[in-house]
């Protein structure tokens, strides 16, 4: 009989130079669900991998002083970069992808081919609103108070030459793969795709670029590169052969069974995604799951937010496994959870050091005081032990059912009304007062039995979860690995009469909290503190300036309506500003070494107005717009000076 298959993918990370636990809670559920499908018997095949390419990508690698590829590497595979993340948090993928392969670009380039030889791919001309930071084109409709409807900030004007994919001719059929099967899940997010996304009016969808430079080439028309959402989205199918000679088990695994995406790209995932795959006349994904963000008081992590928690210290401090746990006990994985140091020191003090901990602990240590770690073979049953049986071998069956719908939380809530089942079977029978009479050695024989018999069940269901701490608790209850699989996970009487039994040291000891929240408290403050430039300050002035002659300077608040480089000048950026006056104002400045010229549209500047005009490149310049300069670690850094948006165009400073 052949075995059967499971493709499970998250979705391939914008490498950031900042990871924190955010980053880890999709991987974490995928590795969790990839491990679950390997126990019960599949063949899985799991990908993760990073997405390379973009103006962004090219931007800060241009900040940083390294090409694209030197500063991928060193996020990719430096030190506390995301190989050394998934290896810490005992990520178990099968492949890593990244879209920089050689492999996967020679695909990309035959997939873009093949879609515009079929008439789905065309050349045109992009005029619309485009946000930087998410490397997307908008219309005005799905604009949010007029800002990108999925980070929030300013969008800009943007035109060029580009080729488009025909979105709009797949909108039935995508709309009936949403409302009339379960390809999206979870069913909560099918409305919002539908009533917001196809219901409106699917327009065409740009698929190249030509304002930069770091992408995949479209190789029958230099100039042009392959935009994200090709290059990006297709990763599934190229990490396993698909047009390409890397691999060669296409056939084997595809279509994928699911895709773990995050809520902010279930767009792309469930609507351009198999747009694309109708297009190439390819399976659809049998899944696409989109689960929630966790979040710190309500906003997303995220570094420039300041709220970035460090899953190396929290590994450190209370153990890889217990995060892991953490992740998936506490929160719905269809929704946001909201994260705090407080809750995860709760859940692991209550689940377990409380429960599994203490269950385990309890019952390995009865037996080596009792029996010196081997119990003996005779049993005693009474009619106690039916409910913790019966309950226990049942378990297998509420659990897959949880787990086959990826409610992790729900599957682990099933394994934890077992733990408690079997912690208050041990107040029931107590045993410590059946060691004190001989006549009933053979009834606390079969107490003890059955305990490490519910333990050996609810670890076997739990290795996806915590991989490490159950082969420890296998060895503690001396459980052969014949007992630990899938098969045996309903069949009482599975571990041996005579195992071995070895208490050892305790697996989740309980966490002082009030210390260790200082503790992360501490090393948090510490680790802002070390991220703080040493910073060099220019000496100040000691010549006073004239107070009135200070109050004839004019300093306004300008709209920055648009930025452009000036040709011929690499420092050089013109700014056309909205000063408040109705007409519009030309300033140049000598930024361009610091800041793309689009990525400050929008913005909100400070200007000092009353300066005489001054020509720079034959261009006359009407003011001066104030930027703080300091010199870190050697080198000049410059910020212009960026202030509230609700402060309107003209308004004075003072």
């Amino acid at each position: 009989m052949e075995q059967k298959k499971f493709y499970i993918t998250t979705p391939i990370y914008y490498p950031s130079d900042k990871l924190h636990i955010g980053h880890s809670y999709c991987t974490v559920a995928a590795d969790t669900m990839a491990r679950y499908k390997r126990l019960t018997g599949y063949d899985v095949m799991f990908l993760t991998g990073t997405d390379e390419h973009g103006q962004k990508i090219e931007s800060k690698a241009k900040e940083a002083g390294l090409s694209p590829k030197e500063f991928l590497d060193r996020i990719v595979e430096g030190e506390r970069g995301v190989l050394d993340l998934w290896k810490l948090m005992n990520i178990s993928n099968d492949r890593f992808i990244r879209t920089t392969d050689d492999y996967h670009c020679e695909a990309v380039q035959k997939i873009f081919r093949k879609m515009y030889e079929k008439g789905d791919i065309y050349k045109g001309a992009y005029k619309g609103k485009y946000c930087t930071p998410c490397e997307s084109f908008w219309t005005e409709s799905q604009l949010v108070d007029g800002k990108c409807p999925d980070c929030g900030r300013e969008v800009h004007d943007a035109e060029e030459e580009a080729y488009f994919f025909r979105l709009s001719k797949y909108a039935d059929r995508v709309q009936h793969l949403l409302e009339d099967t379960d390809f999206l899940q979870p069913r909560t997010r099918v409305n919002e795709m539908v009533n917001n996304f196809i219901k409106p009016g699917l327009e065409d969808l740009c698929v190249s670029r030509t304002s930069f430079d770091w992408g995949i080439p479209v190789d029958f028309d230099p100039g042009h590169v392959v935009y994200v959402w090709v290059d990006a989205l297709f990763n599934y199918p190229t990490a396993l052969g698909f047009m390409n000679d890397r691999y060669n088990d296409y056939d084997k695994y595809w279509p994928a069974d699911v895709h773990f995406v995050g809520k902010e790209i279930v767009r792309f995932h469930s609507i351009i995604w198999p747009a694309m795959l109708m297009s190439m006349e390819m399976p659809l994904p049998k899944h696409v799951y989109g689960h929630g963000w966790l979040v710190i008081d309500g906003g997303k992590m995220s570094k420039s937010k300041g709220n970035v928690v460090d899953p190396y210290a929290l590994s450190e401090m209370f153990g890889v496994d217990a995060l892991r746990f953490f992740l998936l006990r506490t929160f719905p994985f269809g929704t946001d959870g909201n994260f705090s140091n407080e809750l995860l020191i709760n859940t692991i003090n209550t689940d377990l050091a409380n429960k599994l901990g203490n269950l385990v602990s309890r019952t390995t240590g009865m037996a080596e005081k009792y029996f010196g770690g081997t119990l003996p073979t005779e049993r005693e049953d009474e009619a106690l032990d039916c409910e913790l049986k019966t309950m226990a071998c049942a378990l297998r069956e509420r659990y897959e059912e949880e787990m086959e719908k990826f409610q992790f939380q729900n599957g682990l809530e099933e394994i934890f009304k077992v733990v408690e089942r079997a912690n208050k079977y041990i107040d029931e029978t107590t045993p410590w007062s059946l060691g004190k009479d001989e006549s009933k050695r053979t009834r606390l024989a079969t107490v003890l039995y059955n305990l490490l018999e519910t333990i050996r069940i609810c670890t076997t269901l739990l290795t996806p979860f915590m991989p490490d701490t159950c082969d420890k608790i296998f060895e503690k209850i001396g459980a052969c690995e014949g007992c630990r699989t899938w098969e045996k996970a309903n069949v009482w009487g599975s571990l041996r009469a005579d195992a071995t039994v070895c208490k050892g040291e305790n697996l989740f000891p309980r966490i002082d909290s009030e210390k260790a929240l200082a503790d992360l408290e501490a090393l948090q403050e510490a680790q802002k503190k070390a991220a703080l430039p040493a910073l060099e300050i220019e000496s100040y002035v000691e010549e006073y300036v004239d107070f009135d002659t200070f109050l004839k300077s004019d300093f306004r608040a300008v709209k920055i309506k648009n930025c452009e480089a000036v040709k011929k000048s690499d420092k050089l950026l013109k700014f056309t500003l909205d000063d408040g006056s109705g007409t519009d104002r030309i300033i140049l400045s000598g930024i361009h070494a610091y800041y793309e010229p689009e990525e400050l549209i929008g913005k909100t500047a400070i200007a000092i107005l009353n300066l005489p005009p001054r020509k720079m490149m034959g261009i006359p310049s009407c003011g001066m717009l104030i930027s703080a300069v300091h010199k870190e670690k050697g080198e000049e850094k410059l910020h212009l000076m960026l202030i509230d948006d609700a402060v309107p165009a003209g308004a004075k400073l003072c």
